[in-house]
């Protein structure tokens, strides 16, 4: 049996990268799968790839009531709701002193305050059916500070900060919290950083992605991060709560 088999999850930022790795991961896995993210082509392509009864949400993630919508839905039309995977971030790079109040909220309403917005919304769900699992697609960022990425840091510690806060709240109630921290992910928001990094110093590609690289020399795989997402939704990662697993090829070894 699948090991996911009639499980129901929400996926957010499920358009692309890491986000539509989780959910084809999941609904390999058995799971009813509800694909949100606010560009409605990319979900709708996600949730037909994911096939068993998937769907799509348009979500702003910002938009607290959106998210509260958006999880009465995915409860509505999945037939409830077991697993949540706050995958939705966005990331910018400035120096500190440059960072203007705008980028500040902009990347804290995505990164910690829509995190927010749909686990409050998800758990009363799970508590009723003392059963859920929540995963917080969170960085190495949230566990160590690094350079011109002071908001996206802050955003990150602070979306774990809430994983381990929820676990010790809800540990004898059935439900688990955890996030899971990749270094760098071969996806469009890392091309992003490297095209910024090639523009603001002149460096080659080549120059520009070298210290984004693991260890082990490489951009992690988005389906890495959605392998260890897999296992936090199924009955063998039950035991795992209040972690924050690193996928990282050995970069963070805390």
């Amino acid at each position: 049996m699948p090991a996911l088999e009639d499980r129901k999850a929400l996926v957010t930022g499920g358009g692309r990268g890491i986000g539509r790795e989780v959910a084809l991961a999941l609904a390999r896995e058995g799971a009813r799968v509800a694909v949100a993210a606010r560009t409605a082509a990319e979900i709708e392509a996600v949730a037909a790839e994911c096939g068993g009864g998937a769907i799509a949400i348009p979500l702003d993630v910002t938009d607290e009531a959106a998210c509260a919508a958006a999880v009465e839905r995915a409860e509505r039309e999945l037939g409830g709701l077991d697993v949540l995977v706050n995958n939705a971030g966005v990331a910018a790079s400035h120096k500190f002193t440059d960072v203007d109040t705008a980028t500040w909220r902009r990347i804290l309403a995505v990164d910690l305050d829509g995190p927010f917005f749909l686990t409050r919304a998800a758990v009363p769900g799970m508590l009723r059916r003392g059963t859920g699992t929540v995963i917080a697609v969170a960085s190495i960022a949230a566990k160590l500070g690094a350079p011109y990425i002071a908001p996206y840091t802050a955003a990150k510690h602070g979306l774990l900060g809430l994983m381990r806060a929820l676990s010790a709240e809800y540990a004898a109630k059935g439900l688990t919290f955890n996030c899971v921290c990749p270094g760098y992910v071969d996806t469009p928001m890392t091309e992003e950083s490297v095209a910024n990094i090639m523009a603001r110093t002149g460096r080659t590609r080549e120059q520009a992605l070298a210290p984004l690289l693991t260890p082990q020399r490489r951009l992690v795989a988005p389906a890495e991060v959605a392998a260890v997402c897999v296992l936090l939704a199924s009955d063998a990662g039950r035991g795992i709560n209040g972690a924050a697993i690193n996928v990282d090829g050995g970069q963070v070894q805390l």
